[in-house]
């Protein structure tokens, strides 16, 4: 230990580490399907939104509910970022490009900051 830091630490100066509070946005889509025979169909409409939002670093993508159901999907993406505006900013993003991209109506939209 070199004689700074054990001088910093006799006094009780130690350097203080940055506090940083993550921030938690979840969003839920619920999605009307169509013309889906079986789940084998109703997973490729989906495969986007694992394929390209999934690997998102940031990102968290799963189907949390219907998953038998061959009409309807529910799919929750949540989001890990340093401020709420942030969250909010990218959940939007999200939204928006799950729109254009996946075939499916949206019903219903849920979000949530933690």
């Amino acid at each position: 230990m070199s004689e700074a830091l054990r001088k910093l630490l006799k006094e009780g100066q130690a350097p203080q580490q940055p506090v940083i509070t993550p921030h938690v946005g979840v969003l839920t889509l619920h999605f009307q399907l169509y013309g889906c025979d079986d789940l084998k169909a109703k997973r490729k409409v989906f495969t986007a939104l694992k394929a390209v939002w999934g690997k998102e670093p940031d990102l968290a993508v799963a189907e949390t509910a219907d998953q038998e159901a061959l009409d309807c999907a529910t799919w929750t993406i949540a989001a890990l970022g340093t401020s709420s505006q942030q969250i909010t900013q990218r959940l939007d993003q999200v939204e928006k490009a799950i729109a254009e991209r996946v075939d499916a109506a949206i019903l219903d939209i849920h979000r949530e900051i933690l």
